[in-house]
């Protein structure tokens, strides 16, 4: 008897969860700082500021966060700079297309919620997992959607799914994936592959943990 319970719907996070995609981010962050003559950040800032979003990503980065004067033109430089190098050294982690094709082949439907801003989230949904995904959810605020950790996306995803909550997980690798689950209402499962650490996880209250891609397939 499997003694984990079986959902029907995976709802995942993208960066740090399906995708590895801490290099493009760091070059494409750095890229605008340089521009702007502002100081560049290492690959170990760039995995720590990541989470929220484009927004709270160059908060973090730019001197002086929003009340710096060029934010805006440095935070609108990288959206610009990161759509066209997304895909340079981004790949899937190890095991994840596999783990969405047995998913499919169980009729489990795959969803992506992502902070990071809604055009790149299809774009890298559609050329990484094309036929593997059923609905990509970026970040939109302007459309009155807030981020992640409010649960607007994901119980956007449930409705648009026509989901029972309880039918529901949501796969992450971070705090605010953590708290979004929970602000949402369903179970969460997360991931130790990602942009966080497992002892910094658990601390930050969670209660599944995996540390391999093909462990996913024990709850489905």
């Amino acid at each position: 008897m499997n003694k984990y319970k079986k959902y029907k719907y995976a709802i995942f996070d993208l960066d740090g969860t399906l995708l590895n995609t801490l290099e493009d981010l760091k070059n494409s962050v750095n890229y605008s700082l340089k521009h702007f003559s502002m100081p560049e950040k290492t690959t170990e800032e760039i995995r720590l500021f990541l989470g929220n979003g484009a927004v709270s990503l160059f908060e973090r980065s730019v001197p002086n966060g929003k009340y710096n004067p060029l934010f805006n033109d440095a935070l609108n430089l990288f959206k610009e700079h990161y759509s066209k190098n997304n895909d340079i050294f981004t790949k899937p982690y190890d095991g994840i297309e596999h783990v969405l094709e047995c998913l499919k082949e169980k009729n489990v439907k795959s969803v992506i919620v992502s902070n990071k801003f809604d055009e790149a989230v299809k774009i890298l949904a559609d050329k990484y997992f094309s036929g593997l995904i059923d609905i990509a959810i970026g970040e939109n605020e302007k459309c009155g959607i807030k981020r992640k950790p409010h649960p607007d996306m994901v119980l956007k995803a449930i409705n648009d799914l026509k989901a029972d909550k309880n039918d529901c997980v949501y796969i992450g690798d971070s705090e605010v994936d953590i708290a979004t689950a929970k602000a949402s209402g369903i179970n969460s499962i997360i991931v130790s592959w990602g942009f966080r650490d497992k002892e910094y996880l658990l601390k930050s209250g969670a209660k599944t943990i995996i540390s391999k891609p093909l462990e996913l397939l024990d709850y489905f």
